[in-house]
């Protein structure tokens, strides 16, 4: 969890007050992502943030400024199907 870092501006008590879950935390980065597209070509994300809701995340990836949402998995992979322009929004979305 070195790598596990907040996004900007942002405090974990902000994050947990506007998503409606005060379990929210701060994931590392450190794992296999992909973007699940309907037409069936999956895009690897590179994480550089990763908030942890349960069984649902948000993604940033590096060089991307879109928050990804998506389904965690045991194995600590994730599933993203859906995007949001900025962070209040995918927050909100959950």
């Amino acid at each position: 969890m070195a790598d596990a870092r907040l996004p900007p501006g942002w405090t974990l008590q902000q994050i947990a007050d506007v998503s409606g879950d005060q379990e929210a935390v701060v994931l590392d980065p450190n794992r296999a992502v992909k973007w699940v597209a309907v037409d069936g070509a999956d895009e690897v994300l590179q994480p550089e943030t990763v908030l942890g809701f349960h069984g649902l995340c948000l993604v940033k990836p590096v060089h991307d400024d879109d928050w990804y949402m998506g389904s965690l998995y045991e194995d600590g992979s994730i599933d993203c199907w859906t995007a949001y322009g900025d962070l209040y929004e995918a927050l909100r979305g959950l």
